[in-house]
C-alpha cells in the first residue's frame, strides 16, 4: 500500500506588511548610513546603535510574521515567538478583531493574518445585496495575504464573497478538522522565542542607552 501523499505547507502572510518593511528598512539604512559616513563625534556610533535596534524590530513586525500549515501541524511565526501546534492540539481558530489560535487552553495571536473590518463590512454589504435580489457591484481589489486579490473568494464573478482574513481562517479550520485524528498530527505545543531578533535588538538598545547616558 502506498503512503499517503503529503503536500507543501500553505503559507499565509501579509504582502502589505512586507512592502512597508522594505520601505522602512530602506529609509533607516539611508538615514543611518548618512549619519555614519558624515557625522561627527558620537553621531556615527549613535546612528549605528539606533540602526541595530530598529532594523530587527522592523523585520520582526513586517517580514517575519507568517503562518505555515502542513498536513501535520500549524506553525505560527509571530514577531518574537514561533508557536508550533499539531492539529490535534488545536481547539479553534477564530477571527474577530484579530485572528486568534486557541490550543491547549492557551491563546495565540496570528500576526500574519490581519482582520480588516473594512473588507468584512464591504463583503457583508455585497452579500446582503445578493440576498435581497439587488445586482452586485464590482468590488475593488485589496493587497492582502499573498499579494493583490479581490475582496472575495467567489465561486463565480458576482457570487457570495468572503473577506480574505475570514477565508484564511476557514481554510485553517478545515485543515484542523480533517487532520486532527492523524497520527502525524499528535504531539505537544512548542513555543520558541526568536533570539535572532531579540539579541541584536537588545544589543543595539543597550548601546544606544549607554551612548545617550554618556552625554
Amino acid at each position: 500500500m502506498s503512503e499517503p501523499q503529503t503536500y507543501a505547507d500553505r503559507v499565509y502572510r501579509s504582502a502589505a506588511a512586507m512592502v512597508a518593511g522594505a520601505l522602512l528598512l530602506g529609509l533607516g539604512a539611508w538615514l543611518a548610513g548618512d549619519a555614519i559616513l558624515r557625522g561627527e563625534g558620537r553621531t556615527p556610533l549613535t546612528a549605528a546603535a539606533a540602526l541595530l535596534l530598529a532594523a530587527p524590530v522592523v523585520v520582526a513586525f513586517t517580514f517575519r510574521p507568517a503562518v505555515f500549515a502542513s498536513d501535520a501541524r500549524l506553525r505560527v511565526r509571530n514577531p518574537f515567538r514561533t508557536i508550533t501546534v499539531p492539529w490535534a492540539r488545536v481547539d479553534t481558530i477564530r477571527a474577530q478583531y484579530s485572528t486568534e489560535l486557541l490550543a491547549d487552553g492557551r491563546k495565540f495571536q496570528l500576526w500574519a493574518i490581519p482582520v480588516s473590518l473594512r473588507a468584512r463590512s464591504r463583503v457583508n454589504r455585497h452579500n446582503a445585496r445578493l440576498s435581497s435580489g439587488e445586482p452586485p457591484r464590482s468590488g475593488p481589489f485589496s493587497f492582502g495575504l499573498g499579494g493583490a486579490r479581490s475582496l472575495a473568494d467567489a465561486p463565480e464573478e458576482g457570487g457570495p464573497r468572503t473577506a480574505p482574513g475570514d477565508a484564511a481562517v476557514a481554510e485553517l479550520r478545515e485543515l484542523a478538522e480533517s487532520h486532527a485524528a492523524d497520527k502525524a498530527a499528535q504531539g505537544p505545543v512548542v513555543v520558541r522565542w526568536c533570539y535572532e531578533i531579540l539579541a541584536p535588538a537588545a544589543v543595539g538598545g543597550l548601546a544606544l542607552l549607554a551612548l545617550l547616558l554618556a552625554g
